[in-house]
């Protein structure tokens, strides 16, 4: 059995005025859920939002951003330039000044882009990835930089042991020069021991790196680690290894929202789905399936099988699904009728989130109302 087969479903019970003319598949996002995950993550850092960086690229949501806020965090990681405009004129709004990393080697007409927001907000720090020293000049003057430090994920940056061109970055930043991004997303061993070896080997070779840097003069004011795999590991590690100087931030995002590849992830550390798919049986195919209507255009489907968990009915299995089917296997109680209503849980759940256009906010006392997840998808004109 696992987590989610013991929630509570009364604690996600949609109010029948909002269901009575709710269309499906919609998203729901359960607010009071988000603060609790937010305390989570908190109490795990120790209490202190300064060693937290949130990626928002699951949320998208600036009403959930919010709630970061008013947590205490400033600071944050983002993937796209939509985002980093949203969340800078979130922060601008609420009379804050930020932080925000666009975590992605942008090139060209998107790199300008950044330019001209970090122009807008000019009272936050924006910053960007960069894996090559002759890309430096392109990054517009008012950008920090982050050396991109592949981990060994091989999806972007420069190899950890690769410290002449990671040297060559540092020099050709200069005072632009933040600090090193280390994402080690790749490590998610089910082996909890293993996994915590191999992330705290890699962790060893970003502190010697560190001190090479150091040596050879340049300042290093931020080392970024850890999405929601490896996120508690680095939080152990870095508690006894941070430099002086030097302040280490861990940016996992998922959390927030929390979804079934999170619980295998960390199953000790005790979040709640925050973030569902209500959905309708729209058909009885044959005595063993009922179909509903939240296929892969509404449930993220890319991270394997099955993509979603149905609330409170354990004996309801996602099958593979279609565009706009999702088959569900009936193994044992009472089987479905056409027109029930059940809420998934997804497995993956950002890029279900960019799949909406907007969500359900349910929060207790407070009356429910949408809103769009207004940072999905991507700018196409600078």
């Amino acid at each position: 059995m696992t987590l989610f087969d013991q929630l509570d479903p009364s604690r996600y019970a949609l109010p029948a005025e909002l269901t009575s003319q709710l269309m499906s598949p919609a998203l729901i996002i359960y607010m009071d859920r988000v603060r609790e995950n937010i305390q989570s993550i908190l109490q795990a850092a120790g209490g202190d939002p300064e060693r937290w960086r949130p990626h928002v690229k699951t949320t998208k949501i600036p009403e959930v951003w919010a709630e970061l806020m008013r947590a205490g965090i400033r600071n944050f990681k983002c993937a796209t330039t939509r985002e980093a405009e949203l969340l800078l004129h979130t922060l601008d709004s609420a009379g804050e000044h930020g932080d925000v990393l666009l975590a992605y080697p942008l090139i060209g007409p998107a790199l300008r882009r950044l330019g001209i927001i970090a122009d807008k907000y000019p009272s936050s720090r924006v910053s960007v990835l960069c894996e090559d020293e002759h890309l430096v000049v392109e990054v517009p003057r008012q950008l920090s930089i982050f050396v991109d430090v592949n981990p060994g994920m091989d999806r972007t940056g420069v190899p950890v042991a690769d410290d002449y061109t990671i040297h060559a970055i540092a020099q050709a930043a200069g005072e632009r020069l933040r600090g090193l991004h280390y994402y080690d997303g790749h490590l998610h061993d089910q082996n909890l021991p293993d996994r915590r070896s191999l992330i705290r080997a890699g962790y060893e070779a970003v502190l010697e790196l560190h001190g090479t840097l150091l040596r050879d003069g340049h300042a290093i004011e931020e080392i970024i680690t850890a999405g929601t795999p490896a996120f508690l590991n680095a939080l152990e590690f870095w508690s006894d290894h941070t430099p002086d100087g030097t302040q280490h931030r861990v940016s996992p995002g998922t959390v927030i929202f929390h979804d079934a590849c999170t619980e295998e992830d960390n199953p000790d550390l005790r979040l709640v789905p925050a973030a569902l798919v209500f959905t309708r049986v729209v058909s009885r195919p044959t005595p063993q399936i009922a179909t509903c209507d939240a296929g892969s255009k509404a449930i993220a489907a890319e991270a394997g099988d099955p993509v979603a968990h149905v609330l409170g009915r354990p004996k309801l299995e996602a099958q593979t699904p279609n565009e706009e089917h999702l088959p569900l296997r009936i193994a044992g109680g009472r089987p479905p009728e056409r027109g029930d209503e059940f809420l998934l849980i997804p497995r993956h759940v950002c890029p279900t989130v960019n799949l909406a256009d907007e969500a359900v906010l349910i929060e207790e006392g407070v009356p429910w109302r949408i809103v769009p997840v207004a940072a999905r998808g991507h700018e196409m004109i600078v």
